[in-house]
């Protein structure tokens, strides 16, 4: 028996040691599978230039209010347009911030209140079911914990070695 514990501990302390593979496992993942969903929905918002909304983005958005106006953007309120407008760039800005491990802790962060956003207007706005935790169903609430984990370990444990925060840090030490 303590021969298993000892091969148990020294896996445990091997693992350990390569604590630097989850944060840079945590952004190819985002890579691999939500960077291109948030770079589409972002391009989806634009109609030409990143300052010309689209209809798209209105009804993402504000859905009721773009319903009731026929998705006419010259409807939109100078506050919509902000919002929108701000969106879009998150949309663009913060992926990329993730990927190349730019101000990586900040822009988790941002992208977990993103996500937050994004839900209240699934629901709200598209009638879309939040679902329940600890249930059998896999529901929008289950999915979007999931990315938010995925934000949390970035938060928690930075960019990982091979990214520009890492070249930041290190040239800060020298």
């Amino acid at each position: 028996m303590t021969r298993i514990l000892d091969l148990y501990t020294d896996l445990l302390d091997r693992l350990d040691r390569l604590d630097w593979l989850v944060p840079t496992l945590a952004r190819l993942s985002f890579l691999a599978v939500l960077f291109f969903y948030f770079w589409n929905s972002a391009m989806l918002k634009i109609d030409g230039s990143i300052f010309s909304p689209s209809s798209g983005a209105f009804g993402q958005i504000f859905p009721k209010a773009a319903e009731a106006v026929l998705w006419d953007v010259s409807q939109m309120s100078f506050f919509q347009r902000i919002v929108i407008l701000a969106g879009t760039i998150a949309e663009f800005v913060l992926p990329i911030l993730i990927v190349v491990g730019l101000f990586t802790r900040f822009a988790a962060v941002a992208m977990i209140g993103f996500i937050a956003v994004q839900t209240l207007v699934d629901v709200t706005g598209h009638g879309v079911a939040l679902g329940g935790l600890f249930d059998s169903g896999q529901g929008l609430i289950d999915q979007r914990i999931m990315w938010a984990m995925l934000f949390a370990v970035l938060i928690f444990k930075g960019a990982g070695p091979i990214s520009i925060d890492a070249l930041f840090r290190k040239r800060a030490q020298d």
